[in-house]
């Protein structure tokens, strides 16, 4: 494999980790909308650092909405 393939590779799966980051930082409570607003910005302008904070750190602050509250 060329090292211009890895490359590439690489950006495509950190743009898809950042894709699903957001829809994950969009479907949790974070306490407050700056807090939501806070992740979102980490993720999308700090590239490949801000993913990887948010998967180590971020994922466990979030927590999602209640199943009982989303069917009223």
């Amino acid at each position: 494999m060329s090292t211009g393939m890895i490359i590439v590779l690489t950006g495509v799966a950190f743009f898809l980790l950042t894709c699903v980051a957001i829809l994950d930082i969009a479907r949790k409570d974070f306490g407050s909308i700056e807090m939501k607003a806070l992740w979102a910005f980490i993720v999308a302008l700090v590239p490949f650092i801000g993913v990887l904070v948010y998967i180590f750190i971020g994922r466990t602050k979030g927590r999602l909405p209640d199943a009982d509250a989303a069917a009223e």
